[in-house]
Formats: structure tokens, sequence, C-alpha cells
């Protein structure tokens, strides 16, 4: 069976969400399918593996990389080949230097234009953007934000279904993100980079990590408490102050 082949049909029944199936679509479609798809799944190598991801960034290399152990991962359970021949390739290391984030005082403070209520509303309830497309008025009531579905359907995970308190500024997203990101972009940020404006603003108003957590829809509190453990210049001279202010008090 040719790669391309037995690729396209890997997307039918993977047990994953649709946006996992985009992003190793995308992959293997950008990186792996012109060279090698056209091949037998049984008679490419891994040198040929490792020439075709030899030109990629360290991103796109660990994705395509992890894309194609996916793929062969199925072809051995179906018996259609006996190895992988990218079970043995390392992955890259990837290093990533800590993303800008804007506080929600400087998210407040600024006039983003026509996305300007859409981008106040992820800094304050720190959704994804599947999420908020998928939100409709009718998930918004008693004060909060319900939360139980994303633009590609099922939550990124159970965990993602949740309330959140609800703050204003909520209108009908538009399904690409493309404008949004762009008006961002400008200021340095990503649309991601607001779920930590959202996190920062749960931290600096004393919402303890476990709650975060519950609200930003992690399952794992300790990638929440990645972000607490951020600290801004700023947020140290504020600390200072109120330490100074308690040693005066106890004097």
């Amino acid at each position: 069976m040719l790669l391309d082949e037995f690729a396209s049909r890997c997307w039918q029944f993977l047990p994953v969400t649709k946006k996992t199936i985009q992003n190793y679509r995308g992959a293997y479609n950008r990186n792996i399918s012109k060279s090698l798809g056209s091949k037998e799944l049984h008679a490419i190598s891994k040198r040929e593996f490792v020439e075709a991801l030899a030109a990629l960034t360290p991103q796109n290399y660990f994705q395509t990389l992890m894309t194609m152990r996916v793929i062969y991962r199925e072809a051995i359970a179906r018996e259609l080949v006996i190895a992988s021949p990218v079970a043995t390739i390392k992955a890259p290391r990837i290093h990533v230097e800590p993303k800008k984030f804007l506080t929600w005082e400087e998210v407040r403070e600024t006039n983003f234009g026509k996305y300007d209520t859409h981008i106040k509303f992820l800094a304050l309830h720190g959704l994804r953007w599947g999420e908020a497309v998928a939100l409709r008025e009718s998930d918004i009531h008693h004060e909060k934000v319900h939360i139980n579905k994303s633009m590609y359907g099922p939550t990124k995970t159970p965990a993602g279904v949740r309330q959140v308190p609800y703050f204003g500024y909520f209108k009908k997203f538009p399904s690409s993100r493309t404008a949004v990101a762009n008006t961002l972009q400008k200021y340095g940020v990503t649309i991601h980079s607001l779920r930590k404006t959202y996190a920062y603003f749960l931290k600096t108003s004393d919402v303890h990590v476990t709650t975060a957590a519950k609200f930003m829809g992690h399952s794992n509190p300790l990638v929440t408490l990645k972000i607490y453990t951020m600290v801004r210049d700023d947020e140290t001279d504020v600390v200072g102050q109120k330490l100074r202010l308690l040693l005066g008090q106890e004097n």
C-alpha cells in the first residue's frame, strides 16, 4: 500500500480530536507527501525519512516525526509493515522562549479596534480559540460562562468542560482567527497568550492555583503552576511594597 493511501485512511479512524487530525494532515501534506507519498509503506527507509525531515525547523521536524510515528504505529497494528523506519529517529531539542503576554490592565487600556471586544473577552475568561468560536449567548447565564464544546467538536480534554465567572465583553467570534491574530501581532502577542493574561489575572487576584486550573480547563494543575510562577518586573515592585507595609505594621 502506498504511504499516501494509508495516511488518508488514518485520518478516518484515529481516535483523536478533529484539530489533532488537522495538525497531523497538515504536517504530512507539507513535509512528507510530495517526496515519499507515492512510495510503498514497507519500502521507505529510515534514511529517506531523515533526508525529508532534515530541512525542517525543529518545531516542524518534531511535529512531522510524531505524525509519521503515529502512521507507522497504525500500519504495524494492521500488519502492513513489520517495523517502523521512524521509530529510532531522534526528535530534535526544541528551545522554547517564554512568550510575552499582556496583563489585564494593559489589555483594558488598549483599543484593539474592530476586535477589541473579542480580545478583552478572551483575556478575562481564558477560553481557547475553538471554545470561543463555539460559544453562544445562550451559554452565558447566571453570571457564568458555560464551556462545553469547541468548534472542532468536544473540548480539548474532559477538563475543558467547565464554568467560569462572566465579566462581560461577549460578542460572537468569527470562525477564522487570522484577523484577530494579526491585530494582536502588532502588540507582540498571540491569541493563545491571552490565556496567560487570564491566568495572571487570576494569580494577581489571589485565586488558588487549583481553582485557576479548573477555570482554565487544565487537566494537570502543574501546567497552570508554570504560569503562576512567572514573575513580571512590576510584580516584584508591588510585592516589595506589600512586604514593606507588612513589616511596618508589625513594627
